[in-house]
């Protein structure tokens, strides 16, 4: 039970962090669209990253140092782009929970969530590599790779859905230019950091 308790506190303190993911996850609860698949697929893909960590993943990213740099350019330039769109959607206005709840179809959330969970070079070093090699630390590694997966479950269900009690907040336009503002910010920023280290 310590391992998975550890785990669990662990995963949760590694994803809390307001990222990229996390924006377009609280963006679609707020909006009621696909949020099962879009937590599922976040939580899922969490799963399946902290399992490659616990299984030894990790020292197969150490040996191929190049991957991270892929994954580093490719994150960035996405995120800049979706950044540019966030930012883009600011400017225009109109989005309301009533009035501008296009936010698209269920294949590009899925893809779009996907994007942003892969293509993000910090979860392979969070995820994969921290996670995987404090695993080996603790008593039980498989209990702390369930525990680590809990946390991810717990986390993004509970901000996808609990997105519904800010949403009398986001019925006027000017509350979704501040949180589109936001999340340009914090994509440009993440983008930063990927592009100077």
């Amino acid at each position: 039970m310590t391992s998975l308790f550890s785990g669990f506190a662990l995963g949760l303190s590694l994803i809390l962090a307001i990222g990229a993911q996390n924006a377009f996850v609280l963006r679609q609860g707020l909006r009621g669209q696909h949020v099962l698949p879009v937590v599922l697929t976040c939580a899922l893909s969490d799963a399946v990253l902290i399992v490659a960590g616990v299984a030894g993943f990790g020292a197969l990213v150490e040996a191929m140092p190049g991957i991270v740099d892929l994954f580093r350019w490719g994150g960035a330039a996405f995120l800049t782009a979706y950044g540019a769109r966030a930012l883009w959607s600011a400017w225009c206005g109109g989005n309301s929970l009533e009035a501008g709840a296009e936010a698209g179809g269920l294949r590009r959330a899925v893809l779009t969530c996907l994007a942003l969970t892969w293509l993000n070079p910090h979860v392979y070093l969070d995820t994969v590599m921290l996670l995987g090699s404090i695993s080996t630390q603790a008593q039980s590694p498989g209990a702390f790779g369930v525990g680590a997966v809990l946390s991810s479950f717990t986390f993004f269900f509970s901000l996808g859905y609990g997105a519904a009690l800010l949403r009398p907040v986001f019925a006027r336009p000017m509350s979704w230019r501040i949180l589109d503002v936001g999340i340009a910010l914090i994509m440009w920023a993440i983008a930063a950091r990927l592009i100077w280290g």
